[in-house]
């Protein structure tokens, strides 16, 4: 399955969550299907630690058939926060290129069409030395999988601390920096859009950042969407997802999003806050996803 815009007889976006693989791969896709999801994102390991045992070819398999059992898609993941190329320490920086090459292997392996990336923090170095670690790293891991399908995303981050990728400058500087043939795109999340101080909240303001993108990266990068409300005001720089139309974004900026003839056939994917009563391990459909969808869907 491959990140790409669908035909125009596709009028929408295509929309979806983030959703848990408690109890198995397979059961991420349950999940999506009772909530009435297209496009899913997991993690196919623990997001807060290095080590991830080994995936069962009967896990894959069954997370396979289910995904072309149910058409549900795309699917992709989300790697490690862990992860930091940026980093100047070479043990963490070698650690963090040798966890991504592994988190694409088993993107790969379970067929996923792409896996999202937060660039990294360049902590004690310079921004520019940073932006070249981050792509001498994705340079590496992706010249080792020429035959990998899965393709890697970019997230444009809130822009907290030394993190970088919070401009639309770090990211084209990165991809500039990898050979464009490379499997490789962006992601925006609207929370992080807003605490970077990118103003989607005005009308006026969401045509000039999207005519930004279009001249900085071009609008063929552009292969996902998060949607998250924020918590935090425009320019904030700190990271905090809220439910849709709840926070400091509001419902209108979501509505010109979903109804945007140039994000047609593009999968959208909610990292809204659960409920804090839904088990872990159920695969009923959680309230609150409900509610985010159905929010969304009323602009289509």
């Amino acid at each position: 399955m491959i990140l790409h815009r669908h035909t125009p007889a596709q009028a929408h976006p295509i929309l979806g969550a983030h959703f848990s693989i408690a109890g198995g791969f397979a059961r991420a896709i349950d999940r999506a299907v009772a909530t009435g999801c297209q496009a899913v994102q997991i993690f196919t390991k623990s997001s807060n630690q290095w080590r991830a045992r080994p995936l069962k070819d009967t896990e894959v398999s069954q997370f396979r058939e289910r995904v072309n059992d149910t058409a549900v898609g795309p699917v992709v993941a989300h790697a490690s926060y862990l992860i930091n190329l940026a980093s100047p320490n070479p043990q963490l920086r070698r650690r963090s290129t040798e966890a991504l090459s592994e988190e694409l292997q088993r993107a790969d392996s379970l067929g996923l069409a792409g896996l999202v990336l937060h660039p990294g923090a360049y902590t004690s170095s310079s921004e520019d030395e940073g932006l070249s670690r981050i792509a001498e790293s994705i340079a590496e891991v992706l010249k080792q999988r020429p035959d990998g399908t899965t393709e890697l995303l970019l997230e444009q981050t809130a822009g907290q601390g030394t993190v970088l990728g919070h401009r639309f400058e770090h990211l084209h500087s990165i991809l500039d920096r990898v050979d464009s043939t490379a499997r490789i795109g962006i992601c925006l999340d609207t929370c992080h859009m807003v605490a970077a101080g990118y103003d989607i909240i005005s009308s006026d303001g969401f045509a000039s950042v999207f005519e930004e993108f279009e001249a900085i990266i071009g609008l063929n990068r552009l292969k996902l969407f998060h949607l998250n409300d924020s918590k935090t005001p425009l320019g904030s720089r700190v990271d905090r997802h809220e439910n849709i139309g709840q926070g400091y974004i509001g419902t209108a900026p979501f509505q010109r999003l979903l109804r945007d003839k140039r994000f047609c056939g593009l999968p959208m994917i909610m990292e809204t806050p659960k409920s804090q009563d839904q088990s872990p391990s159920s695969v009923s459909a959680d309230p609150m996803d409900v509610q985010n969808l159905n929010i969304l869907r009323e602009f289509l």
